[in-house]
């Protein structure tokens, strides 16, 4: 596809660099592996690129299948750190249920009777606590289960659609659903923290 063409390398790497890592961030505990199998994954396989799919949904795909792999083989080895919590590292489920917003913050129809307070205009301040806000979204994220954290990656920050994230995680509607709701259930409960002040 590339056959040389080092421009043309640059915008793969310029346009896919971010979401690639973010995407093998999900699988792979270590950033920096994380990254080296990612690249290595879509440097070998783009010759083989047919345009059958979009590039995006191809490279993603080559991403999950090698850090899927990848952390499937971590998950069998436990650092001695992580000897206490063995049993759940691998599952993926750390705290799936456990509610990630307060229950008494709904009404009986499941609405919010206490929403989160809203934005406040652009000060110093509001800068200062948008930035803090930033850091309090990336911990929450961090902090989900590995299945929770990809769907939510997938769909909110990369912007695929629902159909290509089962495609592409080979999970079914249902379960793209509960995970991306469970996922937002706890950023939005980071964020009031945040913002509500608890």
């Amino acid at each position: 596809m590339l056959q040389g063409d080092e421009a043309s390398f640059e915008e793969l790497v310029r346009r896919f660099h971010g979401p690639m890592l973010r995407l093998a961030c999900g699988f792979v505990r270590d950033r920096a592996v994380a990254e080296q199998d990612a690249w290595v994954g879509v440097l070998k396989g783009l010759s083989g690129f047919e345009g059958r799919a979009a590039l995006k949904t191809w490279i993603f795909r080559i991403v999950v299948n090698r850090a899927r792999t990848r952390g499937s083989r971590e998950a069998r080895s436990v650092p001695f750190s992580g000897l206490e919590n063995a049993g759940l590292q691998g599952s993926g489920m750390q705290g799936a249920d456990e509610a990630a917003v307060d229950p008494s913050r709904f009404d009986e129809r499941g609405m919010w009777s206490q929403p989160p307070s809203a934005w406040q205009a652009e000060t110093p301040e509001s800068l200062m606590v948008a930035q803090e806000t930033g850091r309090v979204i990336e911990a929450a994220i961090a902090a989900m289960p590995p299945n929770q954290r990809i769907v939510l990656t997938l769909r909110d920050i990369e912007g695929l659609s629902s159909e290509e994230v089962c495609n592409l995680l080979a999970i079914t509607e249902t379960n793209q659903r509960v995970l991306l709701q469970r996922a937002r259930s706890r950023v939005h409960k980071a964020l009031a923290l945040v913002l509500d002040g608890g």
